[in-house]
């Protein structure tokens, strides 16, 4: 057993915001009911999901001059409900652009459906993020429900719901935890750091998670793949938070001598290009550095060849 399998089984259970973790959770079959807990936590009474249904992850274009996109989990439940599941671990410009332009997809394959009369089936899109929205009012709500209203706030159109979970404003403790919904999000943060099953955490589904989670359990190569996936999730948050010190470093030294606003631009970009080499240290690919920092490839290529 080599150093690194050590390093990787001194913890009892997966971390959930890993590629891997997420997926072995809620992305295979054996686990659905997991997936079916999770989102019943979310969803109101009249969309409860008895039994959903994996679909393909990766969606292809109308034409080779469209964008494909690749979901983390794609579902549809037993009376025709869409999820759009995503885990997003680092902020990234236009997210929300982004969360937008993925539910056009299941709009569009609900028109493939023979002979159609527009009629839309609700379709969900949840997106899990270990980061706070950037957003003109700043808030602290964990939990954000977005739907189409109109200039009085009325509701327009509720069969397209967007749900974002923000995990850093969680910060309940086990004593604190009111609610299933609240176990669910505790887990989120807090799973990979628990050594054994808390008291607070006895519920029958969770006998599910706990077994599912647990490390020892998984097979030579399962056990490899995860420690592929916490190394990248490791570096890519190393990368980020060492970028985003350099860069507001630098920034504050510019803003001295060029002006407050214009230093806080360019320590902005010094920021993201720090990032860039951080992650290039990493081993990420071009195209991956490229949508985490929201800058062009061509861009983040003259960065990295200074």
């Amino acid at each position: 057993m080599g150093k690194e399998e050590k390093k990787m089984i001194k913890d009892r259970y997966i971390n959930p915001l890993t590629d891997f973790g997420f997926k072995k959770l809620f992305g295979e079959a054996a686990n659905k009911e997991l997936l079916i807990h999770f989102l019943n936590q979310l969803l109101p009474e009249k969309h409860q999901v008895e039994d959903l249904e994996y679909l393909p992850s990766e969606r292809l274009p109308s034409s080779f001059l469209d964008r494909k996109v690749i979901f983390d989990i794609y579902c549809t439940s037993s009376r025709g409900e869409q999820f759009i599941i995503e885990l997003q671990r680092s902020k990234q410009n236009h997210f929300i652009d982004r969360s937008i332009f993925y539910s056009t997809f299941a709009i569009q394959e609900q028109s493939e459906r023979g002979d159609w009369n527009f009629k839309l089936w609700p379709i969900y899109t949840i997106c899990i993020l270990d980061f706070k929205i950037n957003q003109p009012n700043p808030h602290n709500r964990v939990i954000r429900y977005v739907q189409l209203k109109d200039q009085d706030k009325e509701l327009f159109f509720e069969d397209l719901t967007y749900i974002y979970i923000e995990l850093p404003n969680f910060t309940k403790t086990l004593d604190e935890l009111e609610d299933l919904q609240d176990k669910w999000l505790y887990l989120f943060r807090y799973l990979a750091k628990l050594e054994d099953r808390p008291a607070a955490l006895q519920e029958r589904i969770f006998t599910g998670l706990f077994h599912a989670a647990e490390i020892a359990s998984y097979s030579i190569e399962e056990r490899q793949n995860y420690e592929v996936s916490l190394k990248k999730h490791r570096d890519i948050k190393n990368a980020i938070d060492t970028a985003l010190e350099e860069g507001l470093e630098q920034g504050r030294a510019e803003g001295l001598e060029e002006g407050l606003k214009k230093g806080e631009e360019k320590g902005a970009l010094a920021a993201k290009k720090a990032m860039a080499k951080q992650m290039q240290a990493a081993n990420l690919a071009l195209e991956q550095i490229a949508q985490i920092t929201g800058c062009s490839l061509e861009q983040i290529k003259n960065w990295l060849e200074d």
